[in-house]
């Protein structure tokens, strides 16, 4: 059974930082894609970044620049690095993992609530 666990989430004044960890177990996650996700109230769920199984990267517009999202294989966990955040950030932030073989499965965590005050 495929787990992702998200957790370093928090209440953040605009212009700090936060770093959202990913832990996957249940798949291999070396060649397993993942992404991080957004959804702020009364708003659809969003793309925020993007990384292949090989460290290939893509980023919202909104976020370029002041996101990096990076993978430790070694420790079947996906990071989202957030700096210079600001209210529009303000989200619950998702993990998933695309199944490696079949696209049209994938694998959601349960999220984790990034609050940025103004």
């Amino acid at each position: 059974q495929v787990h992702l666990v998200e957790s370093g989430g928090g209440l953040v004044q605009a212009g700090g930082s936060l770093r959202l960890s990913c832990a996957v177990s249940g798949i291999t996650f070396s060649i397993t894609a993942m992404g991080w996700y957004r959804q702020a109230p009364g708003k659809q769920r969003e793309v925020v970044a993007t990384i292949s199984s090989g460290g290939t990267t893509n980023y919202v517009d909104s976020v370029k620049g002041r996101f990096t999202i990076s993978r430790d294989n070694a420790k079947n966990t996906v990071y989202l690095q957030m700096n210079s955040l600001n209210p529009e950030d303000t989200a619950v932030y998702y993990c998933k993992a695309q199944h490696p073989y079949i696209p049209a499965i994938s694998y959601w965590g349960q999220g984790t609530q990034v609050t940025v005050s103004s």
